[in-house]
């Protein structure tokens, strides 16, 4: 079998993309050739790296991306993390489905924590909410492609 090639496209590229190319290439390495891009590029978060490397994850070598920079590879399936680049998506990114599932954007709910630990409590949620997501992705491709 074949991995499949998911491109995870955000905004700036910079944290939740950023994440679920990192959860994706831990947790599913077997069967995802993982990629992240965003329609701008942001930098990566520090927050971001800093959540992800306390469950483990070192996304620090991952770098933030212009979706532009991957326009010659085939995906088989975007998969847009935010709304701004669901409306926004190239449509030039090949024959792949597109397909959706909206995360919060920590770096915009942290702007008004009173510490830095209640500002790294949003990134560690939406870190497990996408981890979830990415731990359940292989099957749920699977049931996507057995209802096509």
């Amino acid at each position: 079998m074949t991995k499949k090639k998911i491109l995870f496209l955000c905004t700036g590229n910079s944290c939740r993309s950023q994440m679920a190319e990192g959860w994706a290439r831990s947790l599913s390495g077997n069967d995802i050739e993982p990629y992240s891009a965003g329609v701008e590029r942001h930098g990566m978060n520090p927050q971001a790296v800093a959540a992800m490397a306390e469950a483990g994850i070192d996304i620090s070598l991952q770098r933030s991306k212009h979706v532009d920079e991957l326009k010659g590879i085939d995906f088989d399936y975007v998969i847009t993390l935010c709304d701004e680049a669901r409306e926004s998506c190239p449509l030039y990114l090949g024959s792949g489905l597109l397909l959706h599932r909206g995360f919060d954007d920590p770096p915009r709910l942290a702007k008004e924590a009173k510490s830095e630990d209640e500002a790294l409590s949003y990134y560690r949620r939406v870190r497990d909410e996408i981890r979830a997501f990415v731990k359940e992705l292989p099957r749920a491709l699977e049931r996507e492609n057995e209802q096509r």
